[in-house]
């Protein structure tokens, strides 16, 4: 038996002169370019496999090992669900983003179909019907593609191919070309390739067309050379899986020291978080003088950035700019960056960035909201920044404001475009982090009971007791209090610190 990754044996009972003109396989099989060539050198086939490899097929390259899957749309219509519960509003918002990733992504939408259902179909998450409408309209305006606004399963993406006769993609593959695009650092690669060979390991048999293979076999038991294929793809993108999981691993032990040493350096950090393209880039510019990149289109960058930020009390933070978020964000993304999002969860506070003068701003909230609560950070304190305002009309900004305080968050109106409100922010932020604090042992003398009054409104006063000679006060407080303690206590916290 010959070995499986070496591709097709020579020796075969039923040998034709078809050739295939390629002498060795691609990451995920054979390269197969044209099935009839005749090349000197080329690998010979056999009928059986001949006819597969001729059979109807949808042109295209098959997706390889450690590049991306995107499968190259010029001209797409979009489609999506009117589920019970949503309003048309919500539908036209998500086709309308939908639309905008199709476009970052490299492709243009010509035409969009919705269809009520209060469920998606499980065989093709449309109706039979509709199914029918959509390709007579795919061929009226010469589409190559059709992108669902929703997952699609991988059942369903087959058997929309094999009815359309035209590439099917879904939201989440959409997302993941863009990442793939903007990844620029080796982590940032490596978490968006993990993400893709997620999504490609349970559709290897559903992009059989545009892997040049199928599932062989004629009786019960028998496996024809298609199936055996797919399992040397399956293998080889489990151990690609394995080894991406260990590299990020180990850049997530780097990271986690990195982290316990500036806790340790007494460094307080503060996370810029919010949905893709509200000017969190733009903003962190503003605040530190960097130069991340800024871009008007989503996901403009996706590697982590951290920056210095000077407090007008003198404190030194870190201050950490992170990847977007973006509604139905792929669960292989989530999955993928929770290394990266633990700087959002070792920060001590949150800098949430709306676009103010976007139309759905309120759900962009919401939606960030749901992912920092889906990785752990849904409690964690938080300033919320409506940025654009220099955009807003000043009556819907009164409204929006209004809204977003119901959230509990305290609310600062910035353009980081124009500086408007920036300082503001900066000082909000300084108010928001606590100093440095630690517990004082002190006996304060009656004559400076004012000492004690600042102890219980400027920290925690742990224990109290009055004695003879004054009161004796166990209390938790920020250096500018200490320093006036630190005459009547027993010992000096600080005395050590170069941080002050």
């Amino acid at each position: 038996m010959s070995d499986p990754d070496q591709g097709p044996s020579e020796e075969h009972d039923d040998i034709d002169e078809t050739v295939i003109d390629s002498d060795e396989p691609t990451e995920l099989g054979w390269d197969i370019e044209d099935p009839a060539s005749d090349s000197e050198g080329g690998l010979r086939i056999g009928r059986a496999q001949r006819r597969r490899l001729e059979a109807e097929r949808i042109e295209d390259h098959a997706p390889q090992e450690g590049v991306k899957i995107f499968r190259q749309v010029d001209a797409a219509v979009i489609v999506g669900l009117h589920l019970p519960g949503e309003t048309s509003h919500d539908v036209d918002a998500s086709l309308d983003e939908m639309e905008q990733l199709l476009e970052t992504a490299g492709g243009m939408t010509v035409g969009r179909v919705v269809q009520r259902r209060d469920h998606p179909d499980v065989a093709t998450f449309l109706g039979r019907g509709k199914v029918q409408e959509l390709k007579d309209l795919v061929g009226q305006l010469g589409a190559d593609a059709v992108v669902f606004d929703d997952d699609l399963s991988p059942a369903q993406q087959r058997n929309l191919e094999e009815k359309l006769k035209v590439k099917v993609l879904d939201r989440t593959i959409v997302i993941l070309d863009i990442f793939a695009q903007h990844a620029s650092s080796s982590e940032g690669t490596a978490q968006v390739e993990l993400a893709q060979l997620t999504y490609l390991l349970p559709r290897l048999r559903g992009w059989g067309d545009a892997l040049s293979r199928q599932a062989g076999g004629v009786g019960v038991g028998m496996r024809g050379p298609g199936e055996t294929q797919l399992e040397v793809d399956r293998r080889k993108l489990n151990r690609r899986i394995t080894k991406l999981k260990r590299d990020l691993a180990a850049a997530q032990k780097i990271r986690q020291t990195k982290s316990l040493k500036r806790r340790r350096n007494k460094v307080r950090a503060a996370a810029i978080v919010g949905y893709t393209n509200a000017g969190k880039s733009t903003l962190m510019n503003a605040m530190t003088g960097a130069d991340v990149l800024v871009a008007d289109q989503l996901f403009a960058t996706l590697d982590t950035t951290a920056r210095r930020l000077d407090l007008p009390d003198g404190r030194t933070i870190v201050l950490t700019d992170t990847v977007g978020f973006v509604k139905k964000l792929p669960t292989q993304l989530v999955e993928s960056f929770k290394s990266t999002l633990e700087d959002t969860l070792n920060a001590d506070l949150l800098v949430h960035v709306v676009d103010a003068s976007h139309e759905e701003a309120e759900g962009h909230v919401l939606a960030v909201n749901r992912v920092l609560a889906e990785i752990g950070a849904g409690d964690m304190p938080r300033v919320l920044v409506l940025n654009k305002i220099d955009r807003c009309d000043p009556d819907d900004l009164v409204g929006l404001a209004r809204t977003v305080e119901a959230h509990g968050e305290a609310v600062h109106e910035v353009s980081a475009a124009t500086g408007q409100g920036v300082q503001a922010l900066i000082d909000g932020i300084a108010e928001r982090i606590p100093p440095h604090r630690k517990v004082v042992e002190a006996l304060i003398p009656y004559s400076r009971a004012d000492l004690v009054a600042r102890a219980h409104a400027g920290g925690e006063v742990l224990k109290r007791e009055d004695r003879e000679d004054g009161t004796w006060i166990v209390a938790n407080v920020s250096p500018r209090v200490g320093a006036e303690l630190v005459p009547f206590a027993t010992s000096d916290p600080w005395a050590t610190d170069d941080d002050g």
